[in-house]
């Protein structure tokens, strides 16, 4: 009995260990992407004309996939505020941000703990918060519930009709 408590408590620790690594992360990106250029640690490449980048750091572990949205001085202070209550609803794992004069949409994240499958969910997501920026601002179909607007409040008061 006691050789099984022992086996439940310590199982767990040993098959959900993530071992990513550089080799793994050109495969997948090779495998999701339309085209690919770079080297061990360093990678361009594009899905559907829009350009994604990954960049890694294995000595301290960490990752990230960006991808250039826009110019930083061309954007209002509409679409700064938009993105900023992105980041808190509708971007999930990824965020805007905004390095050099450009808006990224930016995955970061320890490297060797990731697995394949959310590599390549974060792939999707850098994809989705860039080409829905200005419009929805999301990443993925989830989003997180906030604060309504007036106008999304008086929706919801509306009264529903049913359908016969």
């Amino acid at each position: 009995m006691k050789k099984f408590i022992f086996l439940v408590i310590i199982f767990p620790f040993f098959t959900f260990s993530q071992t990513m690594d550089n080799k793994t992360l050109e495969s997948i990106y090779t495998s999701v992407s339309d085209s690919i250029q770079g080297k061990n640690g360093s990678w361009h490449f594009f899905i559907k004309d829009i350009q994604l980048l990954s960049i890694t750091d294995t000595k301290n572990n960490r990752m990230r996939i960006i991808s250039p949205i826009a110019d930083s001085n061309s954007l209002n202070n509409d679409l700064i505020k938009a993105a900023l209550v992105a980041n808190f609803h509708t971007a999930l794992d990824v965020k805007y941000a905004v390095s050099d004069g450009v808006l990224w949409s930016v995955f970061i994240h320890p490297l060797k703990e990731l697995s394949k499958n959310q590599v390549k969910d974060a792939v999707s997501q850098v994809y989705y918060a860039n080409v829905n920026f200005g419009s929805t601002f999301a990443s993925t179909s989830l989003v997180f519930p906030g604060k309504l607007s007036k106008e999304e409040k008086q929706k919801e008061e509306e009264p529903k009709l049913r359908k016969l």
